[in-house]
């Protein structure tokens, strides 16, 4: 056993066999996050369901209550008034085909990239410079739209992407140490609730096999899945 874990189970603060429910992993959590940093706070899912069947990926996107903690830089790539749209609504940068050449000489600084369908045509071209880094706008996503002032507002707001590795397990920062309990609670559950919403129909057994909260530097604090995460 480590010596942090031994000090942490010394004091009470943690018990690695026990399974929490949300609020009190929600305190747990932020108990255990003891680095002199600002931790990062991530929930990790594991689902029973079969990621290589296309029938049985889960994929979609969710606003959090309270954020990640962190803004995200926001570029839209858009004609017409939708680019005036975009700038009204927050975004970082906003425009054409100055946007798409920007990128196209190694312009990469921002954390998501937002398009409306008639100016994909033009972005595909950078699918080898996007696609590796996770940039490509994507419809499944909610980063290909028409609606681009109200998707920017929940991008900044604090809309997250979540979706499936290889091994059916999902990653998703849900607040910072510095977050309130109460708030860490609800952004998880939010997540939660949107992750059951989006079960799919040829998902058999146990949906939610492992569900677990835990900081940077922190251990690993176990869900339990049988709660309905009210």
């Amino acid at each position: 056993m480590s010596k942090r874990l031994a000090v942490l189970e010394k004091d009470k603060a943690y018990d690695p066999a026990k399974f929490y429910g949300v609020a009190e992993a929600a305190a747990v959590v932020k108990k255990t996050a003891t680095a002199k940093f600002d931790e990062t706070i991530e929930l990790h899912v594991k689902l029973g369901v079969d990621p290589k069947q296309s029938d049985q990926n889960v994929r979609g996107t969710v606003v959090l209550p309270h954020g990640t903690g962190k803004s995200k830089r926001v570029v839209v790539v858009a004609k017409g008034e939708k680019v005036k749209e975009a700038e009204a609504a927050g975004a970082d940068t906003a425009g054409d085909a100055d946007v798409i050449e920007k990128i196209s000489k190694g312009w990469l600084d921002f954390d998501v990239l937002v398009a409306t369908p008639d100016a994909m045509k033009d972005l595909t071209k950078l699918g080898k410079v996007l696609g590796p880094k996770g940039l490509m706008p994507n419809p499944k996503a909610g980063t290909v739209t028409f609606e681009i002032g109200r998707t920017v507002k929940e991008l900044k707001a604090g809309r997250i992407e979540f979706k499936l590795d290889a091994t059916g397990i999902t990653h998703v920062v849900v607040g910072k140490a510095s977050f309130a309990p109460e708030k860490i609670a609800e952004n998880v559950k939010a997540f939660l609730h949107a992750l059951l919403a989006a079960k799919p129909a040829a998902a058999k057994g146990t949906y939610m096999q492992s569900v677990t909260l835990s900081s940077t530097m922190g251990p690993g604090i176990k869900l339990d899945c049988a709660q309905k995460f009210e």
